[in-house]
């Protein structure tokens, strides 16, 4: 299922959702840029376990970036132009909402938090591991697991491939992110942490920590569990 869109309007600008979908395109656009050297970029900028946990030791020479800052800079990184796309369009269509709920600096701070999550994650079950991680997927499962907690009867319109066909079909939030996390913990227990691939164990941090920063961070006046449309503290 590919979500499209959700008939759940927010009530402010999502200024932050907006700019980190910017920031990834731009970042992304450099890496191109850098064309042969885009590996080498991503070697250094990207979040690699066993640096982490060996502190950044590389061959004399070596160019290093403190693992901890690459924590942060792993999450603008994409690997390609798909990988950017679907992890935009996930915050695209999520984001706005969590956003709204939790406020623009609250919302900021979970979404590193959540980011954060997923590299340790990543980082504990793969520790011997020298692939880089890159990307924000591991921030927006945290988003996720917020508009889960949030708008669960929420309607997502989503893209079913019935044959040839794609069918759109709008679904409960709560069965679309419900099996996209199921997916997530399906794939993490049958994948090789330790080797190229999709990071599915820093999906699954992100999410769980999403599940347990929402009702720290979210407005007071919002609700756990909303049907996904204003409620009685609108104005």
């Amino acid at each position: 299922m590919i979500p499209i869109s959700d008939d759940n309007p927010a009530r402010r600008a999502a200024y932050v959702t907006w700019g980190i979908i910017v920031a990834c395109s731009v970042i992304y656009l450099w890496e191109r840029s850098l064309r042969g050297e885009m590996n080498a970029a991503i070697l250094i900028l990207g979040f690699t376990p066993a640096e982490y946990f060996a502190g950044g030791s590389r061959p004399a020479g070596t160019v290093v970036v403190s693992p901890v800052w690459t924590i942060f800079t792993s999450m603008f990184l994409h690997g390609g132009i798909l990988h950017l796309a679907g992890n935009m369009l996930y915050l695209w269509i999520f984001g706005n909402n969590v956003e709204d709920a939790f406020g623009h600096i609250r919302f900021l701070l979970f979404y590193f938090l959540c980011g954060v999550a997923a590299a340790l994650t990543m980082a504990y079950v793969a520790p011997i591991s020298h692939v880089p991680m890159v990307g924000a997927s591991g921030a927006i499962s945290g988003v996720l697991a917020a508009y889960l907690l949030l708008f669960p009867r929420a309607r997502v319109t989503v893209i079913v491939p019935l044959g040839i066909i794609l069918y759109p079909l709008a679904i409960a939030a709560m069965w679309v992110i419900g099996f996209w996390f199921l997916l997530q913990l399906i794939s993490a227990g049958l994948a090789n942490p330790g080797q190229p691939g999709t990071a599915w164990w820093a999906h699954v941090g992100g999410f769980a920590a999403g599940l347990f920063l929402t009702p720290l961070l979210r407005a007071r006046q919002t609700r756990l569990f909303s049907d996904g449309r204003r409620g009685p503290w609108d104005r």
